[in-house]
């Protein structure tokens, strides 16, 4: 049965093109042939790969044409798109229901029957001394990465030496994408870790990894102002290092672009667009999507910005829907904020929240540490990933997760990602049926496993302690090592008792006089001995936790440096 277009002569403007915009222009066409749809972009680029930006910078994607999925004319012979770029949206009146719009000819008044706000975001520029220097750059747009191509190929003058300025995810892919092409690279993150949303434990691997590569990062300091010379720029750092740079690069965050609709009466909450489940704003007839907008999390029910390409798309879609559709239209889904990035050789990814977003959001939650590795660990090339998730206290829903590892990483976040929107508890991942072959998996997935490790908890079967508490429990707890006698001697603890797991029901009165009455904390290279001995330790009366995560984690939160040999 065919479908009837009720309004033939509806027009459409959207402010912004990329993913959000281009997104409600594509749907909006396949939903009605007649309705006129234009979009204003006020770049030369209207549907381009902004994630494939740093890997132009690199050399892994050669040719700039690549980095342009659409251009005005493939989207007007496509889907009949008026695509105009290079126009500015200056003013909105929303009682007129027209935009006012700068473009090549001059100004001009746009009248509208549904008005879509995609206008993105900017970098932020801090109050920072020198940053007005020719030398910094951003990474935001196809222009940007084509100059710093063109600024560090092998010409005489070509830039040397980098400082890249914040180190999320873009200024991590930067800073790669720079070495990979032969630069000296300083990574410098205010934040006491790269990467401010990953766990300290999963940022550790990622650190490590930027320094295998070359890169020094300088983490927990503030650059406080730019040098300009003649030859280089340096940048001095709030505790008087000076790096001295050919380029500097800025990826310390983005803010909404939005101060002309605010200033239209949009309205907006610390500059991003205020929008409901169908994403209309407070005026009529006008929607908003993408960076630019304030979404609520999924997970905590906070508002914040969600800078992430596929809740953009999904917004834009959905916006479509509910323009042209809206008896059927479904409400726009509350982003989970998932995320990857390869660094290096290891992959880091992250869903949901993490331990900062649950403290704020006031949810209390339990945190478990697995390293289980991504395949069969009798076949071939098995690795260990580091994998954190957060489960509710009580009933065990999942909240959030993250991981780093060589293989195998997207695949356990995807599947995580997938139950977090499914409101899964713990329980239900000991259930979830996954592909298992010795080559692709186990036949205890990882994902499984963090359901029985996270069941467990839950009964009270296991009882864990934290990395981070250990300077406070060495003098109140008996801290046991269980590990291997190799393995205690390669670094451990200082004041540890150490008795491998298999001697442990022979030598319990040992535990009991070194104990004293006090609580034993026991500790393994991953978690999985130290809860054997836990088990063991709580029905022969003690007062019994096992380090989540053990050394693997205890190392990535405390450091080598803690350790005795």
């Amino acid at each position: 049965m065919s479908e009837t277009v009720t309004d033939p002569t509806r027009r459409i403007v959207i402010v912004g093109g990329v993913a959000a915009g281009m997104s409600a222009a594509a749907r909006a066409r396949r939903l009605d042939e007649n309705a006129e749809i234009i979009v204003l972009e006020r770049g030369a680029h209207v549907s381009f790969a902004n994630c494939g930006l740093p890997y132009y910078v690199g050399g892994e994607i050669e040719d700039e044409a690549d980095l342009l999925v659409q251009t005005p004319a493939t989207l007007r012979a496509a889907l009949a798109l008026d695509v105009r770029v290079h126009h500015e949206v200056t003013a909105v009146d929303s009682g007129l229901r027209s935009v006012t719009v700068r473009g090549p000819q001059g100004e001009e008044q746009l009248a509208y029957d549904a008005l879509v706000l995609a206008p993105g975001a900017v970098a932020v520029r801090p109050p920072l001394p020198g940053l007005d220097s020719p030398r910094v750059s951003t990474l935001r747009t196809v222009e940007d990465a084509v100059d710093l191509r063109a600024r560090i190929d092998g010409h005489a003058s070509a830039a040397r030496r980098a400082v890249v300025l914040g180190a999320g995810f873009i200024g991590l892919e930067a800073a790669e994408a720079l070495r990979q092409q032969g630069l000296d690279v300083d990574l410098v993150e205010l934040a006491p870790h790269v990467l401010p949303p990953l766990e300290a434990e999963i940022a550790a691997p990622v650190a490590a990894e930027l320094r295998r590569l070359g890169i020094t990062v300088h983490a927990g300091v503030a650059a406080q102002a730019v040098e300009q010379h003649e030859e280089h720029d340096t940048v001095v750092l709030a505790d008087g290092r000076r790096l001295d740079a050919d380029l500097i690069l800025l990826s310390v965050g983005v803010r909404p672009d939005t101060a002309v609709f605010e200033a239209a009466g949009v309205a907006c909450e610390r500059g991003a667009i205020l929008v409901d489940e169908h994403g209309r704003t407070n005026l009529p007839d006008v929607y908003a999507a993408g960076d630019a907008v304030l979404s609520v999390d999924a997970v905590t029910g906070l508002r914040r910005p969600v800078a992430l390409a596929g809740p953009a798309n999904r917004a834009g879609r959905g916006i479509a829907d509910h323009i042209l559709r809206p008896a059927s239209a479904r409400p726009l889904p509350a982003p989970v904020g998932t995320a990857i990035v390869r660094v290096g050789e290891l992959t880091a990814a992250l869903t949901g929240a993490n331990r900062a977003a649950l403290r704020a959001a006031g949810i209390e939650a339990h945190t478990l540490h697995l390293h289980p590795t991504q395949h069969a660990g009798y076949f071939p090339g098995a690795t260990q990933m580091a994998l954190v998730v957060h489960v509710r206290h009580g009933d065990g829903l999942l909240l959030g997760a993250q991981a780093v590892g060589l293989e195998g990483v997207d695949k356990r976040i995807d599947v995580l990602a997938t139950a977090i929107r499914a409101g899964l508890t713990a329980a239900d991942l000991v259930d979830l049926d996954l592909a298992y072959s010795p080559v692709y998996g186990s036949a205890k997935d990882p994902v499984n496993l963090v359901g029985m490790v996270g069941g467990n908890v839950l009964d009270g079967t296991l009882r864990l302690w934290y990395a981070e508490d250990w300077e406070r429990l060495r003098g109140e707890t008996l801290i046991l090592d269980v590990r291997s006698a190799a393995e205690y001697a390669a670094g451990h603890l200082p004041g540890a008792l150490h008795i491998p797991h298999t001697e442990l029901r022979d030598r319990l009165d040992e535990v009991r006089a070194a104990a004293a009455g006090r609580p034993v904390r026991a500790l393994c290279g991953s978690g999985v001995r130290s809860h054997i001995a836990h088990r063991l330790l709580v029905q022969a009366g003690f007062d019994s936790a096992s380090l989540s995560g053990g050394m693997l984690t205890a190392r990535a939160v405390l450091g080598d440096d803690v350790l005795v040999s």
